[in-house]
């Protein structure tokens, strides 16, 4: 007897090498001792059991195209990040595969308090994974932070830079920055502080391997996004032993957890230097952050991922 199949639709493939297409791409690998596994960026036609679709607006073609097709085969939606915290408020095509969706995905642990109460019950979570690195070893002159994620609106850089401006006077705070400019002004503020500041370095984009490694040698990650559904960087981070400084989105906290003692408001670059100056000056700081994200570490793990998916499409299938 055949496997069944599942046809997994992300909106961008491997030429854009963005968060949807990472997820789809390991979902692929975790599914396929199971099912045959096809990936698309937009389905056309087929004989699929079942479509995995990846973001509720972007992928709504597809998903028509599924429903159009005849026969009721099970739909499985994954809410990966600005559809879940934005388009379900108000875009059309985003609010009816809600609703028409079989079953639903979200990558944080407080993202069934986003969707109508109604909907709730047919929600899994699914936190994503990554190889766990060991931590390496760190210098005690200073504090080397970092933030990891291209300068774009949603990713709220301009805070980071705030709180760097603010942290000039510290010699013993060093603040690195990875990521391509993919705002010409936010990459122009941040060449412009990195002149001025000789402590802040913008390092343009990396490799994964790359930013991976300078996740290990940092004694914290910041990630000051306004809008996420389960940032990988701070799973990465998580998972190398290093501590997170994170705003106080659904996002951050549906990873770290409600009682993460170091959360501040999105865009507020007061606390965000606050918290920085306190890690530096409190060795038990940083050492308590340390133990909790080892305490978190294992919720990440590849094989509790790889469980949660395949559960949720055995879930829909005869």
């Amino acid at each position: 007897m055949s496997r069944p199949s599942v046809v997994i639709v992300t909106p961008a493939l491997a030429d854009a090498n963005n968060g949807n297409w990472q997820t789809a791409r390991r979902w692929a690998r975790m599914l396929a001792p199971a099912y045959r596994v096809g990936l698309t960026a937009r389905w056309q036609g087929g004989d699929e059991d079942l479509m995995l679709a990846l973001h509720a607006r972007r992928s709504a073609p597809s998903m028509a195209a599924w429903r159009a097709s005849g026969a009721r085969r099970p739909l499985l939606l994954a809410l990966t990040g600005t559809d879940l915290y934005r388009d379900i408020d108000h875009d059309a095509d985003a609010q009816r595969w809600l609703h028409e969706a079989d079953g639903l995905l979200v990558l944080n642990a407080c993202g069934p308090d986003r969707l109508p109460a109604a909907l709730r019950t047919r929600c899994r979570v699914v936190l994503q994974s990554c190889p766990a690195r060991r931590a390496l070893p760190k210098t005690s002159h200073h504090l080397r932070a970092l933030m990891v994620g291209h300068l774009r609106d949603e990713k709220d850089p301009l805070t980071y830079l705030r709180a760097a401006e603010r942290l000039m006077h510290r010699d013993d705070l060093r603040l690195d920055h990875v990521g391509r400019a993919l705002d010409p002004a936010l990459g122009a503020a941040a060449e412009s502080l990195s002149l001025r500041h000789p402590r802040y370095r913008w390092l343009g984009g990396q490799t994964h391997a790359q930013a991976r490694r300078r996740i290990q040698q940092a004694h914290v990650l910041v990630h000051s996004s306004r809008m996420e559904g389960g940032a990988h960087v701070v799973i990465e981070a998580l998972r190398s032993g290093t501590p997170v400084i994170a705003s106080r989105i659904d996002g951050n906290v549906g990873l770290l957890g409600r009682d993460w003692p170091a959360l501040f408001e999105v865009g507020d670059d007061a606390a965000l230097a606050t918290l920085l100056q306190r890690v530096r000056d409190d060795p038990a700081m940083l050492a308590a952050l340390q133990g909790l994200a080892g305490k978190r570490s294992p919720l990440f793990e590849p094989g509790a991922e790889a469980a949660s998916v395949r559960d949720a499409v055995a879930a829909l299938l005869p």
